[in-house]
């Protein structure tokens, strides 16, 4: 599954809080068996086929509807108690123990009992292509495949349009299964509907909710259309149009919203579409997680459009900003070079800032400060990098916390006494931070120790201690973790608890009694093992083993061998587990009984966390970009009007080469701000090309960014037509695609964006290619948006003669001669310079390295040759033109001069007299160009 996006936000004063993950039960799909029909409201149980009473309620019936040609309807969680007891909200030792598979294609009866193991309410949902679902149960904190799994999806987004003359206007609601934040997005939109794919592409949801009037059979939106069209693998539920109420979504906010960010009510009661979703998608996220969230428990936030960058997916890919094309599971990507997050709050929230980073300069600059004042102290340094990563995922124990299951489940109960363990190891752990944050100096980093003082960290640790013992704590190793979770709660509270827990110790010795017993019985080398999904068990290595006949003793069951490791049990090992599994569960419940009584108590103050897990997820991708700086000579950037990299180099580049890349500038202003770049194959204009955008992102998430100097302008939007490949599954040639992505571009880009092409027209004839490649830069040129074209089409840089801001630049390269002096070979330099490629014919030096032969190289040379000399004829520049650029580019240093420069008088006195000096050498040299009756 894709790592989701959580809507990491940041304000001015406080950066806000990542997004974060806790478990959920999974959900599959909907039985064929007539026996497990049922019908439901919305969020209600009504009366199941076995005819038990339901809940009541005056809404009518909701069947959740899927797209054109897919099965509706919701299938009821009717499962008798032992199956009941399967469900599971929380600990486990290893994911794969985790996973419940739900075969779509199986006959009904055995769907019937992958519905029972499912044990809550199956879902069924529309999956285009007809794909199967796995759905996956929630997992602790404690897994140990917590932290690298923590990027599943589970996200579920609510997405309405307004009808009529509203048409265009988007709400969206999300909500993460794993965390109790709720994002609110409200905006205009185009008819492309870019930013809704774009935050949908960011978010990576789960499922996503529309109403059932958006997708009519024949009378479908396009908004709707063009969503299934780019999820195919999202599971997609409509609902009635009526549990999309702005009225309910007002009420919603009001009451599940936490204090600390209740001012919320006044950024949305006005926006109406915004409102509509969260009724529906917070009405949905109660029926299939059978529980409730605890009032003024929720972080509700409004986020619009224009407080972060733009990036499309197409970009994103392209970029390889996240996932590696050629192998996802690598990490030669910006998230893999500046991922040394500790805590999987931390590496959410760099990856949400990768994919929309920050547009206000002095927000960024607040970061930059903060990373430039970790790299001064390196022990300080590395004292609150240790503490940070004794953190767990705070984010997703706090939506553990503020859940409350309609209605008590063993495993459910295990959840909550486990997580209150890991609260008191995460409260203790603020004292540490505090004391690794008191010396800083910087604003955001003084702000985040403020925070840290809240007095309800401690009175909440306090109420803890009383009940819990002081030595429970988050250990690694299920077993251990379950001794921590059975004697949790102090003793002489409850006399019951007592009993029960000495009678598990003594079952549990009289299992290791057996075990020893057995060992001497048939003189073998066995111990004793646990294993969450088999409890106790025995396990002996195979080596040191005499083994009579081959064979174990004919008393052992369930006999597996993994290398020289034999596992196996024995009947009454396998009731004595029965017994301690019954002993489990009367210590869970009664536990459970205390410690909801606990967090009663400690309800009104648990919203501090969502200061700590801010704190924390923030001082982890801050330590993270300082991390990255000591790695390599990175350099912290400027913001001003002007995107200038003084050798600067391709971060990724440099991770995976054994040698430093070579390093480059790069300069755009206002006044030159399209640049088009040529070269031959393989001379770098790609790597080139993006390594300006990974730097632009580096820049405006607060990181430093590999150059000697850097100066950004703030980018609004980035935009990048890379690749020649094809698209199968759209139907879309090289050439349409090319055309879809500059199409998209030109829709949407405006006179903040940065721009990146790389190739244009190359999947047409060569006179249509240069045609639409002038014809888009015509377009671009004239928006303010910085543009970077690299190109194989020279006639295409004869445009800077009507266009003085265009600018020519070319990567070099070297002729060598081979030993024999009869074949030449291009050796490339990498190093970029002015003025556009005074190579002629690579692609043929390219040819004759092949295996074409001689005579057809011969006339494709007479054929360029001939061609090149009628287009140069018409492509000289006059003199009146020459005058005309000089002129334009002395007044672009002089206002770049008078709005950015730091000289003292004497220096700017000198460079003022160098642009006079070079301005009179470009008017003579116009001069002396011949004009048209001279040629």
């Amino acid at each position: 599954m894709a790592q989701v996006s959580n809507g990491t936000r940041t304000s001015p004063s406080m950066e806000k809080a990542s997004a974060a993950s806790t478990c959920y039960s999974g959900r599959c799909s909907t039985s064929s068996n007539a026996d497990l029909q049922g019908h439901y409201q919305f969020g209600l149980q009504q009366t199941p086929g076995s005819g038990i009473p339901s809940s009541s309620s005056g809404d009518g019936p909701v069947r959740p509807q899927r797209g054109k040609g897919h099965s509706s309807g919701l299938t009821p969680a009717f499962l008798p108690p032992r199956e009941l007891e399967d469900s599971y909200f929380g600990d486990k030792s290893s994911y794969t123990e985790n996973i419940s598979v739900v075969n779509l294609t199986s006959p009904p009866s055995i769907r019937g009992l992958n519905i029972a193991r499912g044990r809550k309410t199956p879902l069924s949902s529309s999956r285009s292509g007809g794909k199967n679902w796995t759905p996956f149960k929630g997992y602790s904190v404690t897994s140990s495949s917590a932290v690298s799994i923590h990027n599943a999806a589970s996200v579920i987004v609510a997405v309405i349009e307004g009808r009529g003359l509203a048409r265009g206007e988007v709400g969206m609601a999300s909500i993460d299964l794993k965390n109790p934040e709720v994002v609110l997005s409200q905006f205009a939109d185009n008819t492309t509907y870019a930013k809704v794919i774009t935050k949908l592409r960011i978010l990576t949801p789960l499922e996503i909710i529309m109403s059932n009037t958006a997708c009519d059979s024949g009378n479908a939106t396009k908004l709707f259309s063009l969503i299934t069209e780019n999820f195919k693998n999202v599971t997609f539920t409509t609902v009635q149009r009526k549990y999309f109420n702005e009225t309910k979504g007002l009420e919603y906010i009001e009451q599940l919203c936490t204090p600390e960010f209740s001012t919320v009510l006044m950024e949305v009661q006005s926006k109406y579409y915004c409102l509509a979703a969260v009724a529906a998608v917070l009405k949905y996220v109660e029926f299939i997680q059978n529980s409730v969230y605890a009032p003024k428990s929720l972080k509700i936030h409004f986020h619009g459009s224009e407080q972060t960058a733009m990036i499309d997916s197409t970009s994103a890919l392209n970029l390889e900003l996240i996932t590696n094309n050629r192998d996802p599971r690598n990490g030669h990507t910006l998230f893999g070079v500046l991922n040394y997050t500790k805590t999987p709050g931390g590496s959410r929230r760099l990856r949400s800032n990768i994919l929309e980073p920050l547009v206000d300069a002095s927000t960024i600059n607040t970061r930059l400060d903060s990373v430039q004042e970790l790299l001064q102290d390196e022990e300080r340094f590395f004292g609150l990098q240790s503490v940070i990563s004794r953190f767990l995922d705070t984010e997703q124990l706090l939506s553990v916390l503020v859940q409350i299951p309609k209605q008590e489940m063993i495993n459910a109960s295990e959840s909550k006494i486990t997580n209150l363990i890991y609260l008191k190891h995460t409260l203790e752990l603020v004292e540490p931070l505090k004391d690794a944050l008191k010396n800083y100096t910087t604003p955001l980093l003084k702000a985040y120790y403020s925070s840290l003082e809240d007095d309800r960290f401690g009175i909440i640790l306090e109420k803890i201690k009383t009940v819990i013992n002081d030595d429970a704590r988050y250990t690694k190793g299920c077993l251990n973790m379950r001794t921590q979770k059975c004697y949790a709660v102090k003793p002489n509270i409850n006399e019951f608890l007592d009993i029960a827990r000495r009678t598990y110790t003594e079952i549990v010795d009289d299992i290791a009694g057996m075990i020893t017993q057995l060992a001497e019985k048939y003189n073998l080398p066995l111990k004793t093992s646990f294993s969450s999904a088999r409890g106790f068990f025995i396990q002996m290595n195979a080596d040191c083993a005499p083994i009579h006949n081959g064979q174990l003793p004919s008393e052992f069951t369930k006999i597996t061998k993994m290398k020289n490791l034999y596992s196996f049990t024995s009947p009454d090992l396998m009731k004595m587990n029965e017994r301690c599994q019954e002993s489990l569960r009367e210590i869970y419940h009664m536990t459970y009984l205390i410690v909801c009584k606990l967090l009663s108590e400690i309800y009104e103050h648990i919203h501090c966390l969502y200061k700590l897990s801010d704190t924390v997820s923030m001082l982890d991708m801050l330590q993270s970009f300082a991390n990255a700086c000591t790695l390599s000579d990175y350099v912290r950037p400027e913001f001003t009007d002007t995107l200038a990299i003084k050798q600067g180099w391709h971060p990724v580049l440099e991770k995976i080469s054994l040698e430093k890349p070579v390093s480059n500038n790069t300069y755009i202003t206002e006044g030159s701000n399209f640049v088009i770049i040529t070269g031959p194959n393989m001379s770098g204009k790609s790597t080139y090309l993006k390594q300006i955008v990974l730097s632009q992102i580096m820049a405006q998430i607060g990181s430093f960014v590999p150059a000697e100097y850097s100066s950004f302008r703030i980018a609004e939007q980035i935009f990048t037509r890379i690749g020649m490949d094809d698209d199968i599954e759209t139907n879309s040639s090289t050439f349409m695609k090319e055309m879809k992505e500059v199409t998209y571009i030109i829709q949407n880009a405006n006179d903040r964006s940065l721009i990146i092409i790389d190739e244009l027209g190359r999947g047409t004839s060569t006179e249509e290619g240069i045609g639409i490649c002038y014809a888009v830069c015509e377009y671009l040129l004239n928006l303010k948006a910085f543009t970077i074209f690299a190109t194989h089409f020279l006639e295409l840089c004869q445009i800077n003669v009507l266009y003085p801001n265009v600018e020519n630049n070319h990567f070099e390269v070297q002729h060598v001669r081979s030993n024999s002096g009869i074949m030449e070979k291009i050796a490339y330099t990498y190093i970029i310079s002015k003025g556009h490629t005074e190579e002629k014919n690579y692609g043929l030096k390219a040819a004759e390295v092949s295996s074409l032969p001689p005579s057809i190289i011969l006339d494709a040379k007479e054929i360029v040759t001939l061609i090149a000399r009628q287009i140069l004829q018409q492509q000289r520049s006059t003199p009146e033109i020459l005058q005309q650029r000089a002129i334009y580019h002395l007044a672009n240093r002089l206002v770049q001069a008078a709005r950015n420069s730091r000289l003292d008088l004497d220096s700017l006195r000198i460079y003022l007299k160098g642009l006079k000096k070079k301005f009179e050498v470009d008017c003579l040299a116009s001069e002396q160009v011949p004009t048209e009756d001279q040629h």
